[in-house]
Parts: C-alpha cells; sequence; structure tokens
C-alpha cells in the first residue's frame, strides 16, 4: 500500500474510497414522507473520524459495477488511495421489472450479466493492485423477497401475479441475489482477496428483515448500524493500523 507521510509524530495518514451503489449512498425509504432520502448516520459517514486518514465516498444511486469500475479507475489515478471498499451487486442482479410486466413472455435479462459482473470483479481487482492499492470487498445485505416484489410490483395485485408467474416463485428473487453474492465470496477466495461478511452480520439476526427499508432491499438505520458493525469489526482484526487510536 502506498501511504502519505503526516507531520505527526510517526503517524501514518491513509486514504480510503467506498466505490459502491444506493447502500453506501447511505439511501434509505423514508416512510414518514414516501421517498428515497439520504441517511446522515449511514454506514460511510458513521467510519468518518474512525479511520486513520480521509474518507471519500464515491457511491452512486443506482450504480452498476460497469458504471462504477470506469469511474473508480478515474478516481484512483487521481487519487492514489490505499484501501478500496467495494459493494456492488444489487443493482447489477436487478431486472426491468416493468418490461418484465408488459412482456412476460419475452426474453429478460439482469442489468448486469451473471459471468460479466464475475470477470468485471475481477478486473477492478486486478486493476487495483496494479495500482498498490488494497480492495476490500463487501457482501450483499440480504433483501426481503415478499416486500421487494410488492414494491416492484408498485402494490398492483396484477403486475405482482404476472412477475410472480414469470419468476416461478417469491423465493426465486432471494436466490437470484444469493447467486451474485456467491460470486462475490467466490472471487474472494480466488483471488485472495479480503472480504467484509455483510450478508452473514444480518443473517445472525433471526428476523433481518427489520433492518430492511419497506422497499425490501435498502437496509435502514438499523441496518446501516450493522455495517459499520462489520466493517469496523474487520478493521479491528484484519487491519488495525487503519484505525485511529481513539477509535472505539
Amino acid at each position: 500500500m502506498n501511504h502519505n507521510q503526516t507531520t505527526g509524530p510517526q503517524e501514518l495518514e491513509y486514504k480510503y474510497i467506498v466505490s459502491g451503489d444506493s447502500i453506501s449512498k447511505g439511501v434509505v425509504y423514508d416512510e414518514d414522507r414516501s421517498k428515497y432520502v439520504i441517511l446522515e448516520d449511514n454506514y460511510v459517514s458513521l467510519l468518518q473520524g474512525k479511520l486513520s486518514g480521509a474518507l471519500r465516498n464515491t457511491a452512486r444511486f443506482g450504480n452498476t459495477l460497469l458504471k462504477g469500475l470506469t469511474n473508480l479507475k478515474r478516481d484512483v489515478l487521481k487519487e492514489k488511495p490505499d484501501v478500496v471498499l467495494i459493494e456492488y451487486g444489487g443493482n447489477d442482479c436487478d431486472f426491468y421489472w416493468k418490461e418484465i410486466a408488459e412482456h412476460p413472455e419475452a426474453e429478460h435479462n439482469p442489468k448486469t450479466d451473471f459471468n460479466a459482473f464475475e470477470q468485471m470483479l475481477h478486473d477492478m481487482i486486478d486493476f487495483l493492485r496494479s495500482q498498490q492499492v488494497m480492495p476490500v470487498l463487501m457482501s450483499l445485505p440480504p433483501l426481503n423477497a415478499e416486500n421487494y416484489i410488492k414494491w416492484v410490483s408498485q402494490s398492483s395485485p396484477d403486475t405482482e401475479a404476472i412477475l410472480l408467474k414469470w419468476l416461478g416463485s417469491v423465493t426465486k428473487i432471494y436466490w437470484w441475489q444469493e447467486r451474485y453474492n456467491s460470486v462475490i465470496i467466490k472471487v474472494a477466495e480466488r483471488t485472495k482477496t479480503r472480504i467484509i461478511d455483510v450478508r452473514g452480520a444480518f443473517l445472525q439476526h433471526p428476523d433481518f428483515t427489520r433492518f430492511i427499508c419497506r422497499d425490501g432491499i435498502h437496509p435502514n438505520k438499523e441496518g446501516h448500524r450493522i455495517i459499520y458493525d462489520k466493517v469496523m469489526d474487520y478493521f479491528s482484526h484484519s487491519e488495525p493500523q487503519l484505525l485511529l487510536n481513539s477509535s472505539v
């Protein structure tokens, strides 16, 4: 890893980038206002001030791995970070539900092809390592399949029936997202890349769905706390030198 010397006594300042989608952006569904908002206490903002150095959040709503990889290459060459947290998959595995509802008999593909997702993860890790940057993967929070299908059906029973028929069953949504999650884990093992098991942290709770927003996919405030605790747990056990001493 690169690191930049600071003026403090033997203090090392590191640079971090979070590259991801709306989860890392801190997007939650505000039920009172019936709209998406940015949660002030999202996991990335909770990390600010806990790590030794500057943390920049480049996550964007709707980001897929392809968009993220293109932007990350530019950001890394410009900013030369030491560590990049990688959080993708939720949008990549998603379908264009409106098109499916309108033409269920046609062929429909996810936003990012399964094999392309795996290849791009490899490419992202290879690129970061070529720039002496430490990649850290994050697994996907589980989704609440029942709520999610209602959400993408926009609470229309007719649309929901069409989508369920196309899927085969509501559990297929969970399984489909699990496939993309399993690829993240596989790539981490194959490339010997550090991984933070966000999914495992949620699944430790008997009812993880209470940490997910009404849309079935975005972690809520308590969910962000779970992610933050898991990220901090990773740093304190695997990379303690990256934490500020005062951190708890």
